[in-house]
């Protein structure tokens, strides 16, 4: 199984990052490269333990919805999402954080299974780790400016 692991530090609080990281709509701007909105569940403001929402994105030029679901939450140190719906046989996403001296260090966990077998593990190893980690780096960049805008 994929694991990807991506370590950002941000100049702010933790608080801060902690909310904006499980924020609805703040994850919609941090992704405008998919065209990612919520279309189920909680579709705006923070996500919760138990909560879950259907995003719908457009990932390799195909329109694609995927369901998570926080199964785990302590505020401010870390919450986990799970995929329960989607084009993934399954992923588990922990987020961490860790508060510093000058700021917070966002850790993303990103495990995942890919579909079809065989197939999916070729695919993985072709295009699908870098086109995961990318995102998930390119998210944590967006997320750090907004942290510290408001700082």
């Amino acid at each position: 199984m994929p694991i990807i692991i991506h370590k950002q530090f941000v100049n702010a609080p933790i608080e801060v990052c902690f909310d904006l990281a499980r924020n609805v709509d703040i994850h919609i701007k941090t992704t405008a490269k998919t065209k990612e909105k919520a279309v189920g569940g909680v579709t705006h403001g923070l996500l919760d333990e138990g909560d879950s929402v259907t995003w719908e994105a457009t990932h390799f030029g195909i329109k694609q919805k995927l369901t998570a679901k926080v199964t785990h939450m302590q505020q401010p140190t870390i919450f986990v999402d799970i995929m329960v719906k989607g084009a993934f046989k399954s992923f588990t996403h922990t987020h961490k954080f860790v508060e510093e001296k000058d700021g917070t260090l966002m850790i993303d966990i990103f495990e995942y299974k890919s579909p079809f077998g065989p197939l999916g593990s070729i695919a993985d190893k072709l295009f699908l780790y870098r086109y995961m980690e990318s995102f998930i780096i390119d998210r944590a960049a967006e997320l750090k400016k907004l942290a510290e805008i408001n700082e």
